[in-house]
Order: structure tokens, then C-alpha cells, then sequence
């Protein structure tokens, strides 16, 4: 074997498992064993799982921070004026220079999938060459798939269209859309009619920016399904966002999610972004915001999380953790039962996967070897403490370690030094 991790949980509830790896791949899963290792690490019944996928990005706006100038209002529309402000000062070595220091953060955190939203409302495609270039050039070590996204609206900035269209031919990947951001619903349906028509086309996927509003009328995501299901591009659909759903009125909801489910449309709710942009208008009380994520999940719907913004003019916070994702997502959501922590530890791993269509991703033999070993015991344990990652690997290769975080505590009225590891039952 090249590598052997012995003594690791597993999300799956599995406990004290040796895990082999052989060219990359997952070649045992055992408990004890039996074979050598050429490197063999003890996980100590801490958690092996596979990496974290971030579904919803963007990774040409990210650690942009303060330029121009800061959002002062903290609100969604400003922080569009302040990128449109940012767009004819932007340079491509300055996009490739902050995506790639990103790109370092995420596989530090044991982030190894992203898609990113690129906007190419800019008639040069500044971005859209500068991420190309970083997603060749992380290829080794990250997958990063790019959407065409056109930020300004597809009918609303002129040269949407054909812009999408030449990121497509340049190698994007997905194929996006904000119909909310139209002028009108006639134009948002319209949208999403001809970005259906072209992705089946062409045999791509579609995540579109689908009511990101307060406004239980934006009700674009029905028109989504309707189109997934008539272009015949079932499973291959992505409705990001969705915010209005949790304004929208019951009975609405109640026919909405069976058309979810039964166009097998993918949904992303970003907790982080969602419960800091929506509700901006309510006084008291103010609405979450964030999409109906445990009622989308019981119908059926595949439900992922994304990280959406890192340092840039919508959010100000952020590090790559998508273990602060999930612990954001389980609190809005009240995900909080045992079952629902599961289900958000899913929604960065194995439910993302599934948004991006990843091949031989989780732990299981035959399996791309690709992991990160977390300092927690279980998947409740990781998002409540938003576990240090010891370890990253990326086809059987460790591609990050990190020191196990430990406090020496000296405290007056006890005489003997405690060592506390950040896990219960740990004090020794």
C-alpha cells in the first residue's frame, strides 16, 4: 500500500477503519488491515472524510475587499454597483494572483471541488481568461469548474448574450443565469428559456442565480423546473440561491417542491451570504432569508451549500471553511437533530459532489483517494467545533498537514498542568 490511515470514523458511522490507498485510488477499507504501508499515519478515531465541495463560488470577485471602496450599506445591490465599479480597473493578473491565493486557502481547508460563477458582462472577458488560466493551473490539485454568469442580466446588458456565448466556446464549463435580475418576469422567463435551449445544445449544465429576493413573487425557479423538464435536462439543473422561497406562501411551496423533485433540479442554498443580504428591507420581525433547505430535502431535492463570497464587495468575511458553511446553514435552517447535522455535513461534501457531477468521489474502495482527516471523532463534532484539518490528500498524494491544536492550561488552585485537545472527553 502506499499510504494506510489506521483507526478513522467514517461519516457513515463506521468506526476504527484502516483505509488503503494504491495508485491514488482507495484500495481497502477494512478494520485491521493486514497489509503495510509505505507511509502509514494513525487517525486516532478521528474522521476521515471526503474532501469538502463548495457548489456556489465566485472566485473572480473573491479577496477583492475594500476596492474601490468598501460597501457601506452591506446590501446586495450595492455590492453589484461596487463590482460594476471594480470591472474597467480589473487586470488579469491581478484576478489569477487573488484566485490562486484563494485556491491555496481552500486546500488548506481540504476544499478540493468549486464551482465558480465568472461575470462576463465585460465585453473583454478579463475574468473569464484569468480563471480559465487558474483552473489549468490547479488542475493537479483542485477541480474548479467555471459558469458563464452574466451578472448585469442576459437581456439587460447588451452584449450578454454573445459574451456567454464566447466564454462557452473558451472552455467554461456551466452554462448561468439571474432571470431576477431582468427587468421584467416576462424578460427572467425568457432568460431561462434560451439558457435551457442553448445548454441541451450543447450538453451542458445550467446553475442559474434564481430569486435571490425577499420577494415571494419571484417565482423564477418554477419556470426553471418547467424548462429542465421540457429541454430534457433532468439532473443536470441548478436553481442557486432561491431566497424567495422562504417568503413565498405555503400552499404555493407545497406545489413548487414536487416540480422541484420531479424535474430533478438541483438546489444551493448559501447560508453565510443568504442571512446577511436578505431581509434587508423588514424591520421587525426580519425574515432568515435562506432558502426552505429541510423541506427541499424531504421532497426529495438534492441540497448542497456554497460558500458564495470571501472577501469581496458582498461579504467581508470568510476563509475557505466550509465547515463555517454547514455550522451557519444547520443554525438558519434549525438542522440541529442528529439527522440534521448529518444532512448539513452532506450538503459540503457528498450533496455538492452530486450538484457537480464528480466521478469516483467519497470514501469507497475503487474511489478516488481523496480525503481530509478532521480533529473531531464525528460529522457533529467537525461542524460544531469547525474541526482543525490534520490532514489533506488528493489522489493518495498529502497535499496539506496541520498541527493539532491543543491548549496547555496552568490554572491557579491546580497543581497538575491539563492538556486540552478541542474534543470532549479529551483532558488528559
Amino acid at each position: 500500500m502506499d499510504l494506510i490511515i489506521r483507526h478513522a470514523s467514517l461519516p457513515d458511522g463506521r468506526m476504527d477503519v484502516d483505509i488503503g490507498i494504491v495508485d491514488g485510488r482507495f484500495a481497502a477499507i477494512q478494520p485491521g488491515l493486514p497489509a503495510e504501508g509505505n507511509e502509514e499515519i494513525d487517525a486516532r478515531g478521528r474522521l476521515v472524510a471526503p474532501p469538502f465541495v463548495d457548489a456556489h463560488f465566485h472566485m473572480d470577485a473573491t479577496l477583492s475587499l475594500g476596492l474601490p471602496r468598501l460597501n457601506a450599506s452591506g446590501t446586495l445591490l450595492e455590492g453589484i454597483a461596487l463590482w460594476g465599479e471594480l470591472k474597467p480597473d480589473l487586470t488579469q493578473q491581478a484576478l489569477v494572483d487573488r484566485a490562486m491565493a484563494y485556491c491555496d486557502m481552500a486546500v488548506a481547508q481540504g476544499l478540493l471541488a468549486i464551482r465558480s460563477h465568472v461575470d462576463i458582462c465585460d465585453d473583454r472577458l478579463l475574468a473569464t481568461e484569468a480563471l480559465l488560466e487558474v483552473k489549468r493551473r490547479v488542475a493537479p490539485y483542485l477541480h474548479l469548474e467555471l459558469v458563464a454568469f452574466p451578472q448585469d442580466g442576459l437581456l439587460r446588458s447588451t452584449h450578454a448574450k454573445a459574451n456567454l456565448v464566447r466564454a462557452l466556446d473558451m472552455g467554461v464549463d456551466v452554462v448561468g443565469g439571474i432571470p431576477h435580475f431582468e427587468r421584467t418576469m416576462a424578460d427572467g422567463a425568457i432568460s431561462i428559456r434560451w439558457l435551457c435551449e442553448l445548454a441541451a445544445e450543447r450538453g451542458l449544465r445550467v446553475d442559474m442565480h434564481c430569486d435571490e429576493s425577499d420577494d415571494p413573487l419571484s417565482r423564477h425557479i418554477e419556470t426553471l423546473a418547467a424548462e429542465t423538464i421540457r429541454t430534457g435536462l433532468q439532473g443536470r439543473v441548478t436553481g442557486s440561491h432561491l431566497t424567495s422561497m422562504h417568503s413565498m406562501d405555503n400552499y404555493y411551496v407545497s406545489k413548487l417542491l414536487p416540480l422541484i423533485a420531479e424535474a430533478g433540479v438541483h438546489a444551493i442554498a448559501n447560508p453565510l451570504i443568504n442571512i446577511t443580504l436578505q431581509g434587508r428591507h423588514d424591520t421587525y420581525p426580519k425574515r432568515r432569508g435562506m432558502t426552505r433547505v429541510p423541506e427541499l430535502m424531504d421532497a426529495g431535492v438534492n441540497v448542497a451549500f456554497g460558500h458564495d463570497c470571501v472577501m469581496d464587495p458582498w461579504y467581508g468575511m470568510g476563509s475557505a471553511d466550509m465547515l463555517d458553511v454547514a455550522h451557519m446553514g444547520l443554525h438558519v435552517a434549525q438542522m440541529t437533530s442528529t439527522s440534521g447535522v448529518a444532512r448539513a455535513f452532506a450538503a459540503v461534501t457528498a450533496n455538492a459532489a452530486h450538484v457537480l457531477g464528480l466521478e469516483g468521489y467519497g470514501i469507497a474502495q475503487g474511489n478516488h483517494a481523496d480525503l481530509v482527516l478532521l480533529q473531531a471523532g464525528d460529522a457533529y463534532e467537525a461542524i460544531r467545533l469547525k474541526a482543525n484539518r490534520l490532514l489533506v490528500v488528493r489522489g493518495g498524494r498529502i497535499l496539506a498537514r496541520t498541527p493539532e491544536r491543543r491548549t496547555e492550561l496552568r490554572l491557579p488552585e491546580r497543581p497538575e498542568n491539563l492538556s486540552l485537545e478541542f474534543r470532549p472527553g479529551s483532558i488528559s
